[in-house]
Protein backbone atom coordinates (compact mmCIF):
# COMPACT_ATOMS: atom_id res chain seq x y z
CA UNK A 1 0.00 0.00 0.00
CA UNK A 2 0.94 3.63 -0.43
CA UNK A 3 1.24 4.79 3.25
CA UNK A 4 1.33 8.57 4.75
CA UNK A 5 2.81 8.49 8.24
CA UNK A 6 1.94 10.70 10.31
CA UNK A 7 3.80 10.47 14.12
CA UNK A 8 6.07 12.22 16.65
CA UNK A 9 7.59 10.85 19.77
CA UNK A 10 9.00 7.78 20.44
CA UNK A 11 5.29 5.90 21.11
CA UNK A 12 5.08 6.12 17.50
CA UNK A 13 8.93 4.76 16.43
CA UNK A 14 7.59 1.13 16.71
CA UNK A 15 5.08 1.56 14.00
CA UNK A 16 6.81 3.23 11.72
CA UNK A 17 9.35 0.56 11.35
CA UNK A 18 6.63 -1.95 11.22
CA UNK A 19 5.52 0.20 7.68
CA UNK A 20 9.23 0.19 6.61
CA UNK A 21 9.62 -3.43 7.69
CA UNK A 22 6.61 -4.76 5.86
CA UNK A 23 8.06 -2.80 2.78
CA UNK A 24 4.97 -0.49 1.96
CA UNK A 25 5.59 2.48 0.16
CA UNK A 26 5.85 5.41 2.35
CA UNK A 27 4.95 8.42 0.19
CA UNK A 28 6.13 11.10 3.33
CA UNK A 29 6.66 11.22 7.03
CA UNK A 30 4.32 14.09 8.86
CA UNK A 31 5.87 14.65 12.21
CA UNK A 32 5.66 18.17 14.80
CA UNK A 33 8.49 20.75 14.35
CA UNK A 34 11.76 20.49 15.93
CA UNK A 35 11.73 21.56 19.69
CA UNK A 36 14.33 23.36 21.66
CA UNK A 37 15.41 20.69 24.55
CA UNK A 38 18.48 20.86 27.23
CA UNK A 39 20.74 23.45 28.94
CA UNK A 40 21.15 24.73 25.32
CA UNK A 41 17.92 24.81 24.33
CA UNK A 42 19.23 23.52 20.85
CA UNK A 43 16.94 22.43 18.38
CA UNK A 44 16.24 18.37 18.86
CA UNK A 45 14.47 16.89 16.12
CA UNK A 46 11.50 14.54 17.23
CA UNK A 47 12.43 10.54 17.15
CA UNK A 48 10.21 9.76 14.24
CA UNK A 49 11.91 12.52 12.25
CA UNK A 50 15.13 10.84 12.92
CA UNK A 51 13.88 7.32 12.03
CA UNK A 52 12.55 8.82 8.51
CA UNK A 53 15.94 10.53 7.93
CA UNK A 54 17.52 7.35 8.30
CA UNK A 55 15.56 5.57 6.19
CA UNK A 56 15.54 8.20 3.68
CA UNK A 57 12.34 9.15 4.08
CA UNK A 58 10.71 12.60 3.31
CA UNK A 59 9.66 14.26 6.04
CA UNK A 60 7.27 17.24 6.82
CA UNK A 61 6.80 19.41 9.65
CA UNK A 62 4.30 21.64 9.25
CA UNK A 63 3.18 23.90 12.14
CA UNK A 64 -0.52 23.13 11.45
CA UNK A 65 -2.49 21.02 9.17
CA UNK A 66 -5.38 23.62 8.69
CA UNK A 67 -3.46 25.64 6.23
CA UNK A 68 -4.79 24.96 2.59
CA UNK A 69 -1.14 24.31 1.22
CA UNK A 70 -0.19 21.74 3.08
CA UNK A 71 -3.32 19.75 2.09
CA UNK A 72 -3.17 20.50 -1.01
CA UNK A 73 0.22 18.69 -0.79
CA UNK A 74 -1.44 15.46 1.57
CA UNK A 75 -3.62 15.26 -1.65
CA UNK A 76 -0.94 15.46 -4.31
CA UNK A 77 0.66 12.64 -2.26
CA UNK A 78 -2.39 10.01 -3.14
CA UNK A 79 -1.85 7.77 -0.29
CA UNK A 80 -3.99 5.09 -0.33
CA UNK A 81 -3.67 5.44 3.66
CA UNK A 82 -2.62 7.59 6.87
CA UNK A 83 -1.51 5.79 9.86
CA UNK A 84 -1.60 7.82 12.63
CA UNK A 85 0.39 7.44 15.61
CA UNK A 86 0.35 9.84 18.57
CA UNK A 87 0.77 12.94 15.85
CA UNK A 88 -0.40 15.48 18.33
CA UNK A 89 -2.55 17.55 15.78
CA UNK A 90 -6.48 17.26 14.97
CA UNK A 91 -6.88 16.07 10.85
CA UNK A 92 -9.25 18.77 9.64
CA UNK A 93 -12.22 16.78 7.26
CA UNK A 94 -9.92 17.12 3.70
CA UNK A 95 -7.29 15.54 5.23
CA UNK A 96 -9.61 12.51 6.40
CA UNK A 97 -11.23 12.30 3.06
CA UNK A 98 -7.87 12.09 1.34
CA UNK A 99 -6.71 8.54 1.61
CA UNK A 100 -9.24 5.77 -0.31
CA UNK A 101 -8.72 3.66 2.42
CA UNK A 102 -9.01 5.59 5.10
CA UNK A 103 -7.44 6.75 8.10
CA UNK A 104 -6.08 4.25 10.65
CA UNK A 105 -5.04 5.52 14.09
CA UNK A 106 -2.80 3.30 17.00
CA UNK A 107 -4.42 4.44 19.99
CA UNK A 108 -2.64 3.56 23.70
CA UNK A 109 -5.83 2.43 25.50
CA UNK A 110 -8.70 0.25 24.99
CA UNK A 111 -11.09 2.45 23.60
CA UNK A 112 -13.83 4.08 24.00
CA UNK A 113 -11.75 4.38 27.60
CA UNK A 114 -9.37 7.34 28.03
CA UNK A 115 -9.77 9.11 24.83
CA UNK A 116 -7.16 11.74 24.59
CA UNK A 117 -3.56 12.96 24.86
CA UNK A 118 -2.28 11.04 27.67
CA UNK A 119 -3.94 7.53 27.91
CA UNK A 120 -1.63 5.62 29.18
CA UNK A 121 -0.35 8.03 32.34
CA UNK A 122 -3.86 8.43 33.05
CA UNK A 123 -4.87 4.17 33.17
CA UNK A 124 -1.74 4.86 35.60
CA UNK A 125 -2.82 7.14 38.18
CA UNK A 126 -6.10 5.56 38.33
CA UNK A 127 -5.03 2.77 39.52
CA UNK A 128 -6.23 0.39 36.60
CA UNK A 129 -4.85 -2.96 36.67
CA UNK A 130 -5.25 -3.76 32.85
CA UNK A 131 -5.22 -1.67 29.72
CA UNK A 132 -3.85 -1.45 26.02
CA UNK A 133 -4.00 -0.57 22.43
CA UNK A 134 -6.43 0.01 20.21
CA UNK A 135 -6.50 0.61 16.37
CA UNK A 136 -9.76 2.36 14.78
CA UNK A 137 -10.80 4.05 11.77
CA UNK A 138 -10.52 8.09 12.60
CA UNK A 139 -13.37 10.35 12.77
CA UNK A 140 -13.58 14.50 13.00
CA UNK A 141 -14.41 13.39 17.14
CA UNK A 142 -11.42 13.00 19.24
CA UNK A 143 -10.32 8.82 19.34
CA UNK A 144 -14.61 8.46 18.16
CA UNK A 145 -14.02 6.73 15.27
CA UNK A 146 -14.94 2.69 14.56
CA UNK A 147 -12.89 0.32 16.76
CA UNK A 148 -10.74 -2.29 14.56
CA UNK A 149 -8.68 -4.15 16.76
CA UNK A 150 -7.51 -4.33 20.60
CA UNK A 151 -4.77 -5.75 22.31
CA UNK A 152 -5.08 -6.03 26.47
CA UNK A 153 -2.02 -6.06 28.52
CA UNK A 154 -1.97 -6.03 32.73
CA UNK A 155 -0.58 -3.64 34.64
CA UNK A 156 2.01 -4.07 37.02
CA UNK A 157 1.09 -2.92 40.35
CA UNK A 158 4.73 -0.85 40.84
CA UNK A 159 4.93 -0.38 36.71
CA UNK A 160 5.29 3.67 36.10
CA UNK A 161 3.57 5.38 32.95
CA UNK A 162 6.94 5.52 31.35
CA UNK A 163 7.31 1.48 31.71
CA UNK A 164 3.53 1.03 30.16
CA UNK A 165 4.53 3.70 27.46
CA UNK A 166 7.92 1.87 26.56
CA UNK A 167 5.75 -1.48 26.14
CA UNK A 168 2.32 -0.50 24.54
CA UNK A 169 4.70 1.16 21.82
CA UNK A 170 5.80 -2.44 21.23
CA UNK A 171 2.62 -3.65 21.89
CA UNK A 172 0.86 -1.07 19.31
CA UNK A 173 3.14 -1.59 16.36
CA UNK A 174 2.57 -5.63 16.58
CA UNK A 175 -1.30 -4.54 16.28
CA UNK A 176 -0.67 -2.23 13.56
CA UNK A 177 1.02 -5.02 11.56
CA UNK A 178 -2.35 -7.26 11.99
CA UNK A 179 -4.83 -4.23 11.36
CA UNK A 180 -2.63 -3.91 7.98
CA UNK A 181 -2.49 -7.53 7.03
CA UNK A 182 -6.58 -7.91 7.55
CA UNK A 183 -7.24 -4.50 5.71
CA UNK A 184 -5.08 -5.98 2.66
CA UNK A 185 -6.68 -9.11 3.06
CA UNK A 186 -10.57 -7.40 3.68
CA UNK A 187 -10.94 -9.30 6.86
CA UNK A 188 -11.42 -6.15 9.03
CA UNK A 189 -14.79 -5.80 11.10
CA UNK A 190 -15.44 -2.11 12.38
CA UNK A 191 -17.19 -1.69 15.98
CA UNK A 192 -18.69 1.41 16.63
CA UNK A 193 -17.67 2.78 20.08
CA UNK A 194 -19.95 2.86 22.91
CA UNK A 195 -20.26 7.01 23.65
CA UNK A 196 -21.83 6.48 26.85
CA UNK A 197 -18.84 4.17 27.79
CA UNK A 198 -16.46 6.94 27.06
CA UNK A 199 -13.96 8.34 29.09
CA UNK A 200 -10.93 11.21 28.46
CA UNK A 201 -7.33 11.73 29.34
CA UNK A 202 -6.14 14.92 29.29
CA UNK A 203 -3.13 16.57 28.95
CA UNK A 204 -0.85 16.40 32.25
CA UNK A 205 -0.21 19.51 33.68
CA UNK A 206 3.07 20.64 35.89
CA UNK A 207 -0.06 21.44 38.79
CA UNK A 208 -0.58 17.96 39.19
CA UNK A 209 2.98 17.56 40.69
CA UNK A 210 2.01 18.27 44.41
CA UNK A 211 1.52 15.54 46.76
CA UNK A 212 -0.93 15.29 49.39
CA UNK A 213 -0.20 13.25 51.92
CA UNK A 214 -3.68 13.22 53.71
CA UNK A 215 -4.42 10.60 50.74
CA UNK A 216 -4.88 6.99 50.99
CA UNK A 217 -1.28 5.53 50.18
CA UNK A 218 -2.59 3.71 46.96
CA UNK A 219 -3.56 7.43 45.50
CA UNK A 220 -0.33 8.73 46.43
CA UNK A 221 1.78 5.53 44.57
CA UNK A 222 -0.75 5.81 41.94
CA UNK A 223 0.15 9.58 41.45
CA UNK A 224 3.94 9.07 41.78
CA UNK A 225 4.54 6.32 38.91
CA UNK A 226 1.51 7.90 37.01
CA UNK A 227 3.55 11.45 36.92
CA UNK A 228 6.85 9.48 36.07
CA UNK A 229 8.65 10.63 33.94
CA UNK A 230 6.50 13.61 33.47
CA UNK A 231 6.06 15.92 35.42
CA UNK A 232 7.30 13.67 38.17
CA UNK A 233 5.46 13.92 41.92
CA UNK A 234 6.79 16.28 44.21
CA UNK A 235 7.52 17.14 47.87
CA UNK A 236 9.16 19.00 50.27
CA UNK A 237 11.79 17.04 53.09
CA UNK A 238 13.32 19.19 55.27
CA UNK A 239 13.45 22.24 53.17
CA UNK A 240 14.58 20.02 49.88
CA UNK A 241 12.20 19.68 47.24
CA UNK A 242 12.36 16.27 45.89
CA UNK A 243 10.81 14.97 42.83
CA UNK A 244 9.72 11.08 43.64
CA UNK A 245 9.96 8.67 40.92
CA UNK A 246 8.87 5.10 42.16
CA UNK A 247 7.20 3.52 45.64
CA UNK A 248 5.88 0.62 47.03
CA UNK A 249 2.17 0.66 49.47
CA UNK A 250 2.99 -0.51 52.74
CA UNK A 251 0.75 -0.87 55.86
CA UNK A 252 2.21 1.12 58.35
CA UNK A 253 0.10 4.20 59.81
CA UNK A 254 0.68 7.45 61.31
CA UNK A 255 0.48 11.04 61.13
CA UNK A 256 0.61 11.76 57.56
CA UNK A 257 3.41 13.26 55.78
CA UNK A 258 5.75 12.01 59.00
CA UNK A 259 8.68 10.28 57.35
CA UNK A 260 10.76 7.30 59.58
CA UNK A 261 13.54 4.70 58.61
CA UNK A 262 12.05 1.20 58.46
CA UNK A 263 15.43 -1.33 58.07
CA UNK A 264 16.73 1.73 56.40
CA UNK A 265 14.50 2.74 53.46
CA UNK A 266 12.73 5.53 53.00
CA UNK A 267 9.31 5.48 54.66
CA UNK A 268 6.37 8.51 54.76
CA UNK A 269 3.16 8.05 56.48
CA UNK A 270 -0.33 8.65 54.59
CA UNK A 271 -3.49 9.25 55.02
CA UNK A 272 -4.59 5.83 55.15
CA UNK A 273 -1.53 3.56 55.52
CA UNK A 274 2.16 4.55 54.02
CA UNK A 275 4.82 4.11 51.13
CA UNK A 276 8.37 3.24 50.46
CA UNK A 277 10.04 5.62 48.57
CA UNK A 278 12.16 3.29 46.51
CA UNK A 279 13.84 5.91 44.18
CA UNK A 280 13.79 9.59 44.00
CA UNK A 281 15.37 12.79 42.18
CA UNK A 282 16.94 15.80 43.95
CA UNK A 283 17.27 19.28 42.75
CA UNK A 284 20.46 18.48 41.47
CA UNK A 285 18.98 16.32 39.24
CA UNK A 286 21.03 13.14 40.60
CA UNK A 287 18.51 9.85 40.73
CA UNK A 288 19.00 7.05 43.39
CA UNK A 289 16.94 5.27 45.85
CA UNK A 290 15.52 5.55 48.97
CA UNK A 291 18.33 4.12 51.09
CA UNK A 292 21.46 5.99 49.38
CA UNK A 293 19.17 9.10 49.85
CA UNK A 294 19.13 8.51 54.04
CA UNK A 295 22.57 7.19 53.82
CA UNK A 296 23.69 11.52 52.84
CA UNK A 297 20.33 13.01 54.63
CA UNK A 298 19.86 11.60 58.40
CA UNK A 299 15.93 12.04 59.03
CA UNK A 300 15.38 14.13 62.51
CA UNK A 301 12.39 13.85 64.80
CA UNK A 302 10.88 16.64 63.06
CA UNK A 303 11.75 15.60 59.54
CA UNK A 304 8.16 15.74 58.01
CA UNK A 305 7.39 15.95 54.18
CA UNK A 306 5.40 18.59 53.01
CA UNK A 307 3.81 19.69 49.59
Amino acid sequence: MRVLFMGTPDFAVPSLQVLIDQRHEICGVFTQPDKPKGRGYKLQPPPVKELALQNGLTVYQPPTLRDEAIQEEIVRLQPDLIVVVAYGKMLPLKVLNTPKLGCINVHGSLLPKYRGAAPIQWAVLNGDSVTGVTTMFMAEGMDSGDILLTAETEIGPEETAGELFSRLKDLGAELLAETLKRLEQGKLTRIPQEEAAATFAPMLKKEMSIVDWNQPAQRVHDQIRGLNPWPGAVAVLDRKRLKLLSSKVLTYSGEPGTVVSQEGELVVFCGEGAIQITELQTDKGKRMGGKEYLLGHPLSKESIFTS
